[in-house]
């Protein structure tokens, strides 16, 4: 007998190719997203299931608004918002580079979702310098480090809804508060980011998405109080 063959790995790193388009069979929405990522032939794997993951849980939450994707990368995220809301007319994907395939994925997405034209800008510029308002959706998957933070302190300082998925917790340059005795340091600096946005005046909920696809799988999401 043959060996079985791989397990398909949400967490790979490995790209999602026309050769994978099987694996997407169904008319779901996210077989669908999947179809049109294989056509692209440029996204990680774990890249599709961490933003699905992230939007989905966001938009049980948030409806409307503009969404904001720092440190968007190839802003598949910002797609993913819009389509599970179409009462959010744009997005915004914030990146000190925008990757050359972002343009790729970007019209894979509009040939299955026409409606997504025109509707999501690319900027390629440090985060801090876009304007926030507060009806704006702030979220961004796994920016490393203090880069979590300052999407944070951005988004509460304009009074936006937000949510992170957070990931490369530095013990040197991210709070950990006096946790560290207790529990280890990224756990430590993701629970003091949850305290912080609850006394600047959010309300907070903590969520996990699937381990199979990120360890770094701790999700934060925040909206200011009335």
């Amino acid at each position: 007998m043959g060996q079985a063959p791989p397990a398909f790995s949400h967490a790979s790193r490995g790209r999602l190719t026309a050769y994978d388009l099987d694996r997407f069979p169904t008319q779901t929405l996210f077989d669908r997203l999947g179809r049109a990522v294989c056509k692209a032939g440029c996204l990680p794997r774990k890249e599709l299931y961490e933003s699905w993951e992230l939007a989905r849980r966001t938009r049980r939450l948030f409806r409307g608004g503009r969404v904001v994707d720092l440190c968007g990368g190839h802003g598949l995220l910002a797609h993913i918002m819009l389509l599970l809301d179409n009462s959010s007319l744009s997005a915004l994907v914030v990146d000190t580079e925008v990757p050359p395939s972002a343009q790729q994925v970007h019209e894979a997405l509009i040939d299955a979702w026409p409606r997504l034209a025109g509707r999501v800008t690319f900027v390629a510029a440090p985060m801090d310098s876009v304007a926030l308002g507060e009806d704006d959706v702030v979220v961004s998957c796994h920016a490393c480090g203090a880069l979590t933070d300052q999407v944070l302190s951005l988004a509460t300082a304009a009074r936006a809804r937000v949510a992170v998925l957070p990931c490369c917790h530095d013990a040197d340059t991210c709070d950990t508060g006096p946790l560290t005795g207790w529990v280890d340091a990224a756990l430590a600096v993701d629970a003091v980011r949850a305290l912080r946005l609850e006394r600047q005046g959010y309300r907070v909920w903590t969520q996990v998405i699937p381990a199979a696809i990120t360890l770094k799988n701790r999700l934060l999401i925040g909206a200011p109080r009335p």
